[in-house]
């Protein structure tokens, strides 16, 4: 199963056998090769409450076959926790969690680390375990592409201290405890809400 966040809709690439777990609407698994504007105008154009999802024999080849004219990027970042705090940053207005694009032979876990202390001003974060892997798409100088974001839960015993990384459209960057998280999930990004939920289920 693929789950892609496009346009903060969920779209899910599935097995005809799980067809009965999903619920909204539905594709063809045919309609990909020729139709891939008809569904994404249908995609955008749809509350954003209702999923979406393609079952077909090979889920994998399917989600191939649609972004196969997307530019491909990946990234990776974290859940950061101090004692009993979680770190976040504000980016453009939205919070969200550091991250960034992994740089030519970086591997995910080195990407993590290095794009947290460049965003945030803090040193040696330690990985603990990977959370789970997220796609969404959007535009990048006028051409589709799609992310694939690396997501660890991260562990950090330094200084509370932070300085948030101002050139990436970074305003804040904050210790936040578990009962305020409230405020961050209520501007936030859907596939940030992804991520934490499994942090926390497995946390």
């Amino acid at each position: 199963m693929y789950k892609v966040f496009i346009q903060n809709r969920p779209l899910f690439f599935i097995s005809n056998e799980e067809s009965s777990m999903y619920s909204g609407i539905s594709f063809p698994a045919s309609l990909v090769d020729d139709h891939i504007k008809f569904i994404l105008r249908i995609i955008a154009e749809a509350p954003e409450e209702i999923g979406f999802y393609i079952p077909s024999e090979d889920p994998e080849s399917t989600f191939e076959r649609f972004f196969k004219d997307y530019d491909k990027i990946e990234a990776a970042g974290g859940i950061v926790k101090r004692k009993k705090k979680y770190l976040f940053i504000k980016r453009n207005g939205v919070w969200d969690l550091p991250k960034g694009k992994i740089e030519m032979d970086e591997s995910p876990e080195s990407g993590a680390i290095r794009e947290i202390e460049e965003e945030c001003g803090i040193e040696n974060p330690l990985i603990k375990k990977l959370i789970q892997i997220t796609y969404h798409t959007y535009e990048f100088e006028g051409k589709p592409t799609l992310k694939k974001t690396y997501w660890y839960s991260m562990r950090y015993g330094g200084s509370k201290k932070l300085t948030p990384q101002i050139d990436e459209h970074i305003t804040k960057a904050v210790w936040v405890k578990t009962e305020e998280m409230d405020k961050i999930k209520s501007n936030t990004y859907p596939s940030i809400l992804d991520v934490l939920e499994e942090n926390f289920k497995k946390d």
